[in-house]
């Protein structure tokens, strides 16, 4: 049969994407372009000649191709910390975001961006809430790789720790705010070796609760005695979302990460 190609060539389809888009190959996993600059077009799937007079109607069929896109970078900051640490209110207190907040683990459960600006609106940093990670999310438990890709994709690391410790349920152990801290650590490195040599800072919440004082200064200690050499973290901010302590300080060191000369 007459295995010619009519008609004319398809349409250019052009797909707008935000900075920090990456397009990778489904089948072979590989990245195709990064997006990293704005008004740039980039090739994913080149198109084929249609068939018509002046080539015979010998037109080639177009290939087909699987692509998948992903943000790379979602915000300067992104939030760490287990369930109910506050990190949704943290972000409400220092930033315009409205994320849900309630007395019970697991209420975000997709990322919420909000936006901090100085007075003159002159700069500005982007904050990610992140849904809390629990045990075992480097192997994909609850939220887990979801939660860690999030992650991967912000330059500061904020972790927010309650400074009475943490326990997600009566089953499993209580852990000291120290503990809590390097758990969170661990877990980042096993999804992601050198995850934690970005930019960290840690914001201990809840400081208006009894004895916070006490627990404050002993995580602060222990992280010097044990951690300081294997994470460095650029400050240990106490804060209390409930009376606002600590947000002038918080914001502005994270603000002065950001805009600081290499």
């Amino acid at each position: 049969g007459d295995r010619r190609l009519r008609g004319r060539e398809g349409d250019d389809c052009i797909i707008d994407v935000p900075v920090g888009t990456v397009a990778m190959d489904i089948q072979t996993g590989r990245m195709i372009c990064d997006v990293d600059v704005e008004n740039r077009l980039f090739l994913l799937q080149e198109g084929t000649k249609g068939g018509c007079l002046t080539n015979n109607y010998l037109g080639r069929r177009g290939g087909e191709r699987w692509i998948k896109l992903v943000m790379k970078s979602i915000a300067d900051v992104g939030l760490v910390g287990y369930p109910n640490a506050g990190k949704s209110s943290l972000l409400s207190m220092v930033s315009k975001s409205a994320p849900k907040i309630g007395s019970y683990p697991f209420t975000t459960l997709k990322p919420t961006v909000g936006v901090v600006r100085t007075g003159d609106h002159s700069k500005e940093i982007s904050i990610a809430d992140i849904p809390g990670l629990i045990e075992g999310a480097h192997e994909n438990r609850g939220l887990g790789h979801l939660f860690l890709q999030h992650i991967e994709r912000t330059k500061t690391l904020l972790f927010v720790l309650d400074v009475q410790g943490f326990q997600l349920s009566y089953r499993e152990p209580h852990r000291t705010p120290f503990e809590t801290f390097v758990y969170l650590c661990r877990e980042l490195e096993l999804y992601m070796s050198g995850l934690t040599k970005r930019n960290v800072v840690v914001a201990v919440n809840k400081m208006d609760t009894e004895g916070a004082d006490e627990e404050y200064e002993t995580f602060v200690g222990q992280y010097r005695e044990h951690l300081r050499n294997l994470v460095k973290v650029e400050a240990i901010v106490p804060v209390s979302c409930y009376t606002g302590q600590g947000r002038e300080h918080l914001t502005q060191l994270i603000m002065d990460i950001k805009y600081r000369r290499k």
